[in-house]
């Protein structure tokens, strides 16, 4: 699949997870919001960012900014991953394999919305741990950076492409 170069115009903004934190002081409460947001281009680019302020819009402008300044690129084989992957982060652990055509997205709310922006289309994947979507996102994040392309592991073990396909296929 021929790579893309990251159009910044074209980038799906989607937002994760809105909080009100509170932080007590001593004449009384200061409440604000924290939110997650996560941007993806449908074609192997997504970012994730985490963004506070005073009111829920500055909030999610500021989440949406952080998500773009961190956007990775990640290898895709057509619809799903190249291989299976487990990432932890903090109590999250995400664990994601590769599904055949037409399985879809089977994943929670945090994960969905990373690897559906990322332009994955079927994978199957499962939260351990922690629930939490700030965590979750994370996990998703760095295991998606973790993934190599058919071609960067045949290079690592000094083996053709075809080789390596052929190794991979059940007989």
């Amino acid at each position: 699949m021929p790579r893309t170069e990251l159009n910044r115009e074209n980038l799906e903004e989607r937002v994760v997870d809105i909080r009100r934190v509170t932080k007590v002081v001593r004449g009384g409460r200061h409440f604000s919001f924290s939110v997650v947001a996560v941007v993806g281009d449908h074609a192997g680019h997504v970012g994730a960012g985490i963004g506070k302020a005073a009111e829920v819009a500055d909030a999610i402008r500021k989440a949406v900014d952080d998500a773009k300044k961190h956007i990775v690129t990640i290898p895709l084989a057509e619809h799903t991953i190249p291989h299976e992957v487990q990432e932890r982060f903090c109590a999250s652990t995400v664990l994601l394999r590769p599904a055949s055509a037409g399985t879809g997205v089977i994943a929670g709310a945090a994960v969905r919305a990373v690897v559906e922006v990322a332009g994955i289309q079927d994978v199957l994947s499962k939260t351990i741990g922690s629930s939490n979507k700030v965590n979750s996102v994370a996990a998703t994040v760095q295991a998606l950076m973790k993934l190599q392309s058919p071609e960067q592991v045949a290079a690592r073990r000094n083996i053709s492409i075809e080789r390596l396909i052929r190794r991979s296929v059940p007989a």
